[in-house]
């Protein structure tokens, strides 16, 4: 699956739009990742337990996302983007969105 950010893919014509494919992760932060974040906010640096967890939480999402496009037939996305945000108190929500399209190398 040829995943792009861009509207065009180099070399290819984009010859059917499938529509929008998205993947959705919301992750939960244990306690003892709120107990470090909470001490590493006291002198500062970066806080490599949630790196690692959005990181995965990132690949989850586009992996997601390639599944659903796959499902509608797809064999490209373009205008890959990835937004997240914030649910509660200690909840992380990551989603993967494009248009999924069928294209053919010129």
């Amino acid at each position: 699956m040829l995943v792009v950010t861009t509207e065009k893919i180099e070399g290819y014509k984009i010859v059917e739009v499938k529509g929008p494919a998205f993947g959705l992760i919301v992750r939960s932060r244990g306690i003892g990742g709120d107990i470090m974040a909470g001490l590493k906010s006291l002198v500062g640096g970066e806080i490599k337990q949630y790196t690692a967890m959005l990181e995965d939480s990132r690949k989850e999402a586009m992996d997601r996302m390639i599944k659903n496009a796959t499902e509608m037939g797809a064999n490209a996305i373009i205008m890959m983007r990835y937004d997240s945000g914030e649910i509660g108190t200690n909840m992380s929500e990551i989603v993967a969105y494009g248009t999924a399209v069928i294209v053919e190398k010129i």
